[in-house]
């Protein structure tokens, strides 16, 4: 009797078993001379990525200034009452009076207070808030609201999120985990401290973004060929979206000035290239849905070698192609919705200042949104064919026979 969960050989001879994302099995027979280039081509980009990442390392600058007061001490709080009584800079108008008790911070277990200048204020009692304090003349502490408690909430959200991928994608669910918490630990130890040094910032984005998708792909789908392919034709497509973005950014004349955070930082930090900037977060944002769609390309053609081994590489690509398109017409549309949903309210704005459709759109503000989409959405689409053209190349034309059924018992 045949069992059917048996591990099957790679490419390199490497047991894989039948639950692996991209493949449910490895195809009868792959292309050796495909497959070993292939690999070969995972360990230069392994190499150059590793190389750059090293190169721009951040130099570990920890003198920083704060004339925002962005790292202020904050202090938990929570409101007890608020009353509407004069304003103490105007008795004539109406302010909120908040009075709130302070759970830890110089004031621990004390009461506080702060007006609010609109009689109509966002704050209600019982809100859990963090404020801040400075000493005035007479020596008593005044206080200013500065943000509402959100950790509590997150902290459950993430749990949620945590059971759902776990509960839905059991061990390939560690794995997303895993990638997940790599990508974050990059964005934070490496991308933003590089930036801030003044490295060129589309490289590294382009650094960045490669070392997510080893981490993500590999630890998601495990390290077997149809990783190794979804993970080249990954980076290939990435690279070119990062030209087109860095083409379109520079032919539109987009500045990357145009909200008041990059203003701020351009005025906070010397050597910051506000379109450098854009061009980064068009090239990592477009990598969650590039790996996306690579994958699924890889899968496709993997089952379908699997179902007819006797499919050539021409005949392996057409169905392949057909799947994509499916996929493509639903990527692009969610991520142009997605874009779309960011720019809305610029939207709104500049429909109600009587605005044409043209006008709204060519506006820097909407115009950033358009070409993060559009630049997007090239690279998506190029990532088909890539991906299904590799993955047909390296399980087509094998260099020796197919593996012999073993024998039924």
């Amino acid at each position: 009797m045949t069992d059917r969960a048996s591990p099957e050989p790679d490419v390199d001879g490497v047991a894989t078993t039948a639950h692996t994302h991209t493949s449910h099995a490895v195809p009868p027979s792959v292309n050796a001379v495909a497959g070993r280039w292939l690999w070969g081509a995972v360990a230069v980009g392994a190499l150059l990525t590793l190389l750059a990442a090293v190169l721009l390392w951040p130099a570990g600058d920890d003198e920083s200034s704060d004339p925002l007061l962005l790292e202020a001490d904050t202090i938990s709080a929570h409101i007890v009452s608020i009353e509407l009584l004069p304003c103490s800079y105007s008795p004539l108008d109406r302010c909120r009076w908040v009075e709130f008790e302070m759970s830890d911070g110089p004031f621990a277990g004390e009461l506080g207070a702060f007006e609010e200048a609109t009689p109509d204020g966002f704050l209600d009692e019982g809100d859990d808030i963090l404020v801040t304090w400075f000493p005035t003349q007479s020596g008593q502490p005044a206080f200013s609201f500065y943000d509402y408690q959100r950790s509590g909430a997150m902290i459950w959200l993430l749990a949620i999120f945590v059971v759902a991928v776990l509960l839905v994608g059991r061990w390939r669910g560690v794995g997303a985990l895993g990638g997940l918490a790599f990508s974050l630990l990059v964005i934070v130890v490496f991308t933003l401290p590089a930036i801030l040094d003044g490295s060129n910032t589309l490289t590294v984005a382009l650094v960045s973004a490669s070392l997510i998708a080893f981490a993500a792909l590999f630890l998601a789908h495990g390290f077997g060929l149809a990783t190794a392919v979804a993970l080249v034709s990954t980076l290939a497509s990435l690279l070119l979206t990062a030209v087109l973005a860095w083409a379109f950014v520079r032919t539109t004349h987009l500045t990357g000035l145009s909200d008041e955070t990059s203003v701020m930082l351009g005025g906070l930090a010397e050597g910051i290239d506000a379109r450098g900037i854009l061009l980064a977060g068009i090239v990592i944002g477009a990598l969650g849905v590039l790996d996306d769609v690579t994958v699924t390309q890889v899968s496709a053609v993997w089952e379908l070698k699997q179902v007819r081994p006797e499919m050539s590489m021409r005949e392996l690509v057409a169905p392949a192609i057909r799947i994509g398109r499916d996929h493509i017409s639903s990527t692009v549309n969610t991520l142009f919705l997605a874009y779309v949903g960011a720019a809305l309210p610029l939207l709104l704005f500049f429909t109600e200042a009587g605005q044409s459709i043209r006008g709204a759109v060519t506006r820097e503000l909407v115009a950033t949104e358009v070409v993060r989409a559009l630049v997007g959405s090239v690279g998506i689409i190029a990532s088909v064919p890539i991906a299904t053209w590799l993955a047909a190349l390296v399980v087509s034309e094998p260099a020796g026979p197919p593996e012999p059924a073993p024998a039924a018992d």
